[in-house]
């Protein structure tokens, strides 16, 4: 369906060539000073603190805030809002604040390149640390997402097939995203971010006509559609049924969130410690912004009460690129989309960094040792050849798992990067707080910590399993993690006590030891 007018399509080519010129500007400016994979991850330029601040912000909103969170909300009403605005980032932020510091000393001090590295250097287990990278491929699922929200996004602005969209996203993207790396990613964020400053108030405010009779008229228009979208559960949903799917569960995965390569490492970039607070509140305060955006789900409800436009049923996945195109002007709705755009572009950039540098750096080399990595090819570093490379099958596997997402997806595509991504760091949570917290940690404890989280996520979430005295299962990803990130923390702490006796905190000036 053609939801675009022509001035609509024309003004998006030309916004979008923009957009990709723009890019690729600090792409080649960033590439000639990639010389090696420590530079592609980490760069090699002196950036301000603000920047990375923002690039942080970017990094954590993705396509699943400003495109897909949205549609749960406009489905599901306040308790979408109440567990997406609220529990989850309020825990997220807590969460990056106390860990940022702590990950940086030690990130800082073995020089590592990624999450994997990290656990490797940390607890002396180069075992551990080709797990955790194998653990990372897990991160697929939200590349996925993220496409499939671009996806939707362009197709709708500039009405073209889905398919033919997704193709010309993946090549782009990924395409650049061989040359340019740390370097070129905080630039690009930078912007992308403050974009998308823009396009939040644009959105949180687009709803202003709903309050002419105030905060009670809005909510008589939203029970005039669904009783059930002003209370604070909602028994429709697998996801919202109760409290502690909506504040607890999200809860304790919001501080667990954080522990994500493209997260924690982004304090890596950071050249003085000194920055570290002030890329904190800036990085903080933009992000707290974004998560407020889920609330323009609610206006987009009250545009499409019956969720049909057309006369034909409007997939949860649309609902937000439906309402851009309906409800802006032209050159708002085209600012709209560019902020949309730059939501997903910018945690793609730091997926597909993180990702491929962990897949190349702590799979590959690792394995096949110095068999693939002797000597120059093409005249530059093998790490860097063979990065791209990985880079260029991560696209072709994007492609195929996103079409299949667009085409078939569990209500959508949301919940396949949740079960994916909740697995990942429900498995990270609990080393990196030991590592940071704790010394004399036996290296048993995280091992066994993150095994059983990732067996308990997978369990929970496949096995659809109950939660004793809730209406909560394991169908909500949200549940399965946090079981999965408490089952983590309960065996960890229960094999460090059974080694120690006692919990045994690290002083500020002590390097983290381990033993065993």
């Amino acid at each position: 369906m053609e939801l675009a007018s022509q001035q609509m399509v024309t003004g998006g080519w030309i916004l979008i060539l923009l957009y990709v010129c723009t890019i690729l500007y600090f792409v080649v400016r960033g590439a000639g000073k990639t010389k090696d994979i420590r530079d592609y991850a980490l760069g090699n330029i002196l950036f301000s603190p603000a920047a990375v601040g923002l690039s942080l912000a970017a990094s954590i909103t993705s396509a699943a805030t400003f495109i897909i969170n949205p549609g749960f909300v406009a489905l599901y009403g306040f308790s979408g809002v109440i567990s997406m605005a609220l529990a989850l980032p309020i825990a997220a932020l807590i969460s990056l604040v106390l860990l940022t510091k702590g990950f940086r000393k030690h990130g800082k001090t073995t020089k590592a390149l990624s999450m994997a590295e990290w656990m490797k250097t940390m607890y002396k287990s180069e075992g551990f640390g080709i797990f955790f990278g194998f653990l990372s491929l897990l991160l697929i699922t939200f590349i996925v997402l993220i496409c499939v929200g671009l996806t939707k996004v362009l197709s709708s602005t500039l009405n073209i097939p889905e398919f033919y969209t997704l193709i010309g996203i993946v090549i782009f993207i990924f395409g650049y995203m061989m040359f340019g790396g740390a370097n070129s990613m905080v630039y690009t964020n930078t912007i992308q971010a403050l974009l998308m400053v823009v396009v939040a108030v644009i959105l949180l405010g687009s709803g202003y006509e709903h309050f002419r009779d105030g905060v009670h008229g809005f909510i008589d228009s939203l029970n005039a559609i669904d009783p059930k979208l002003t209370q604070t559960t909602n028994d429709d949903s697998f996801l919202f049924r109760d409290y502690f799917e909506i504040i607890f569960a999200q809860f304790v995965v919001g501080i667990a969130i954080i522990c994500q390569p493209h997260i924690l490492t982004k304090s890596l970039l950071l050249k003085s410690d000194d920055d570290v607070n002030r890329y904190l509140l800036v990085g903080c305060s933009a992000q707290f912004l974004f998560f407020l955006v889920v609330i323009a789900g609610l206006f987009a409800r009250l545009e499409f009460p019956n969720l049909m436009i057309g006369g034909q049923p409007l997939p949860m996945d649309n609902i937000v690129s439906a309402y851009v195109v309906s409800e802006f002007p032209v050159i708002i709705a085209l600012i709209v989309v560019m902020g949309l755009i730059s939501a997903g572009i910018s945690t793609l950039e730091s997926l597909i960094q993180a990702l491929s540098t962990s897949i190349t750096h702590d799979i590959l080399q690792p394995l096949a040792g110095n068999k693939i990595f002797k000597k120059e090819m093409f005249g530059l570093p093998p790490q860097l050849v063979w990065n791209r490379i990985i880079i260029g099958l991560m696209g072709f596997i994007a492609i195929i798992l996103s079409w299949d997402q667009i085409l078939n997806p569990k209500l959508s595509v949301g919940i396949f990067a949740q079960n994916g991504v909740y697995a990942y760091f429900s498995a990270a949570f609990t080393p990196i707080l030991l590592g940071m917290f704790f010394k004399n940690v036996p290296k048993l404890a995280p091992i066994m910590a993150s095994v059983v989280a990732v067996t308990v996520h997978f369990t929970m979430y496949y096995a659809m399993l109950p939660v004793p005295f809730t209406q909560a299962t394991g169908e909500n990803p949200g549940v399965a993690a946090a079981i999965a990130i408490l089952s983590g923390v309960t065996v960890g702490f229960a094999i460090y006590r059974a080694k120690h006796g006692k919990l045994e905190l690290r002083g500020d000036d002590e390097t983290t030891t381990t033993e065993g």
